[in-house]
């Protein structure tokens, strides 16, 4: 599976094999792979929002994973695509389960680090979690918190002038 990951072409892929393919997913570090080959598919979005919604935790994981993929790969992509993903990370902050928690918080972080215009926004998500009463939400946004007001993260995003 990870060699179908590295060799895989996003153009010759469709949605039902992507959906097939999540159905037996079972580790992370499948997940992360085949995640990054997802999200240069062009129905990325569509795969993204039914797999957050899927109770099962790799399927909801690789949603999460997509999306952290998406916003470092796909430079075209404009800033408000993933400003619409932040209620979904809101939503599916308090999973308590292991995996789908990291990629939440993956998603988080990297989403704040894409540009500027990001960055504030994915802070006040960040902040508004890291406030929370429920634990998992809380460790999510404290994580973000540290990440995105890091220093030398605040002069990399300061120097891209995006």
């Amino acid at each position: 599976r990870l060699m179908a990951a590295f060799t895989g072409e996003p153009k010759k892929l469709d949605i039902d094999q992507c959906r097939r393919w999540a159905a037996d997913f079972d580790s992370w570090e499948i997940v992360d792979s085949v995640a990054d080959l997802f999200a240069e598919t062009p129905f990325w979005r569509e795969l993204v929002d039914g797999f957050a919604e899927d109770d099962r935790e790799f399927v909801r994981r690789t949603a999460f994973a997509m999306l952290a993929w998406s916003t470092v790969h796909l430079k075209k992509e404009p800033d408000a695509t993933f400003i619409a993903y932040l209620p979904l990370i809101e939503r599916h902050a308090s999973d308590p389960r292991n995996f789908v928690k990291k990629a939440v918080n993956w998603a988080l972080r990297q989403i704040g680090k894409r540009s500027m215009s990001l960055h504030a926004p994915a802070l006040a998500l960040a902040e508004k979690l890291a406030a929370s009463p429920d634990r998992t939400a809380r460790w999510i946004g404290k994580d973000a918190v540290k990440e995105l007001t890091d220093a030398k993260q605040l002069e990399r995003l300061a120097a891209r002038k995006t």
